[in-house]
């Protein structure tokens, strides 16, 4: 399992485990899984999407950074909101 958190100017989104992310990096689609190497990339502009452990949580995105280290990721961005489904 991933630790997660997903932050905004705002507030704190998410914290809390999770699956599997998969989220708009700069230049395409980015998968994290457990057990990832580490990476600090750009996100782009798209959906956030988090496997949580009660369902799966969507985050439209704009802008910002991810960095994954030792099954925590981290997901600073400039602008999310809640998205349906």
């Amino acid at each position: 399992m991933l630790t997660v958190s997903v932050i905004s100017p705002e507030k704190v989104l998410y914290e809390g485990k999770a699956r599997g992310v998969v989220a708009p990096g700069h230049d395409g689609e980015l998968g994290i899984l457990p057990m990832h190497a580490p990476l600090m990339t750009v996100l782009g502009t798209g959906t956030l999407k988090v496997d949580a452990e009660g369902g799966a949580v969507r985050y439209a995105v704009s802008g910002g950074f991810l960095q994954v280290v030792d099954d925590v990721v981290r997901i600073v961005t400039e602008r999310a909101e809640p998205v349906a489904g």
